[in-house]
């Protein structure tokens, strides 16, 4: 039994360490069902940006998140702001850029995406007439095609973020959508697609149906409740955010959508809450994920 305790206080301690280990490696914003990786994207707090960048950022810090996408330096060049997101910890994962960028110069934006340190650049609004038709979708679909080309030299993916009026039904013609054609025709290897959970709710489609329809296209996700009571079938792409709500409390089925969205090869996940609570209400979108369960 002397030779005995010595292994078992041994084999005792090896376990602590490994459970202290996953203890401290535990990802914030992920649990038990919903694995992420989950960040932010800094849009959110857009008007404590433009107050001050570093206490900001701090307060992102304090989220205890790691990934984070940009819309935006805030007055900084891109060296300076990903020097700062760094210093605390934080990840450049993806940026939004300005449409007529990606139409007339895309290698302005693979140049600052690479500065960024990104691994995705993409647009958030096409310029349309009327309906977002399939003429208008095909000469988008032309340019994402183009600036994918450019943006892949630098190892970086060009995507499209979803906005809600490309779901309009009969715009691009019978049995399909714009969203349709701009998910068929761009080159997949090169475009990729994020899909905004509420501007796909919104126009009145299910997103777990489109991350279905499109598997391993959608590689980004932004998450986005929208209040109870609220309509849907809109497809102007504009609404009031704050009718952005906690994660869990809206009309979203969560459980629902984040399965698809793991079984269809999401790989990165930014919380984005556009309304005036988002400084209290992030904190409390990251509990729920560590919770939600399916």
């Amino acid at each position: 039994m002397k030779f005995l305790l010595p292994r078992l206080f041994a084999l005792a301690a090896t376990t602590l360490t490994f459970a202290g280990c996953t203890t401290a490696t535990h990802s914030v914003g992920t649990g038990p069902s919903f694995k992420g990786p989950t960040g932010l994207q800094l849009y959110s707090l857009r008007g404590n940006f433009t107050r001050n960048v570093p206490s900001t950022l701090d307060i992102v810090k304090g989220y205890g998140i790691h990934e984070v996408e940009l819309a935006g330096t805030y007055g900084q060049t891109p060296v300076q702001f990903r020097q700062e997101l760094i210093s605390r910890g934080l990840t450049p994962i993806a940026a939004h850029f300005p449409f007529d960028k990606f139409r007339d110069d895309p290698e302005s934006i693979a140049r600052e995406a690479q500065a960024l340190g990104l691994k995705y650049a993409g647009c958030a609004w096409i310029p349309h007439q009327g309906s977002f038709d399939a003429p208008q979708a095909r000469t988008a679909v032309g340019v994402f095609n183009h600036a994918g080309e450019v943006l892949a030299k630098y190892g970086i993916k060009c995507f499209y973020h979803c906005h809600g009026y490309e779901f309009e039904p009969g715009a691009a013609g019978p049995n399909t959508t714009a969203m349709d054609i701009l998910i068929r025709e761009t080159n997949a290897r090169n475009v990729v697609f994020e899909m905004d959970v509420f501007w796909v709710a919104y126009p009145g489609e299910a997103p777990e149906k489109w991350l279905a329809k499109y598997p391993g296209r959608w590689e980004l996700v932004h998450l986005k409740d929208y209040r109870r009571g609220q309509p849907t079938g809109i497809h102007t792409g504009k609404g009031d955010p704050n009718n952005d709500v906690v994660l869990g409390t809206g009309q979203m089925n969560w459980p629902v959508i984040l399965a698809a969205a793991r079984r269809t090869g999401v790989k990165h996940y930014f919380i984005e809450d556009e309304s005036a609570d988002a400084v209290k209400q992030v904190p409390q979108s990251l509990r729920y994920l560590e919770q939600v369960r399916w």
